[in-house]
């Protein structure tokens, strides 16, 4: 697309197919890649990130047009969509690869980020304090094909009819008039 400048926002707020659904239809959103991030090894398979020895997070790599969506409207999506007040947890996901988590690209978003999270962390969003990590962005490794656009392709599996589906209709009900039309 000529005359686009995107940007991309790193997150990661619990299990990646979980995030990955909620920004995949939203306006703006160019595209949604589940991965890892934040950890020590170089290539990191799933496996190794799970076992919570990497240092890895899963996150997902979300590449935007700023003049449709804004990086703070990106934000605020975020803080409602998973619980920032867990450490290295997401509901019935326990560990490090689970933690919440915003890797900044720049000077501007790690400003963006930290004012979110205060404001957010002020508001009564949320009864407990937001121990969402904000960190220089590193490196990026793209996950084993089978985790991209896993809610989309296996909706019916268990794991997204009782996880994934009543937070995408939580969402829709709270943020619809971002979402693109179906």
């Amino acid at each position: 697309m000529e005359n686009h400048k995107y940007e991309i926002a790193t997150l990661g707020g619990g299990c990646f197919w979980c995030t990955e659904a909620v920004y995949q239809d939203i306006k703006g959103v160019e595209s949604v890649i589940s991965g890892y991030s934040g950890g020590q090894i170089k290539n990191p398979a799933y496996r190794e990130v799970c076992s919570g020895r990497t240092g890895h997070a899963e996150v997902i790599q979300i590449t935007f047009d700023p003049s449709i969506i804004s990086y703070e409207d990106i934000l605020e999506i975020f803080w409602h969509v998973h619980d920032p007040t867990t450490l290295n947890r997401q509901g019935n996901d326990v560990g490090t690869q689970y933690r919440s988590v915003v890797y900044y690209h720049d000077d501007k978003q790690k400003e963006i980020a930290e004012k979110s999270k205060a404001e957010t962390d002020a508001s009564s969003l949320w009864e407990d304090p937001i121990v969402t990590e904000i960190s220089p962005f590193d490196v990026f490794y793209e996950a084993e094909e089978y985790h991209q656009n896993y809610y989309k392709n296996n909706s019916v599996q268990p794991y997204c009819t009782y996880v994934i589906t009543p937070k995408m209709k939580k969402f829709k009900k709270q943020f619809g008039e971002k979402l693109l039309k179906e």
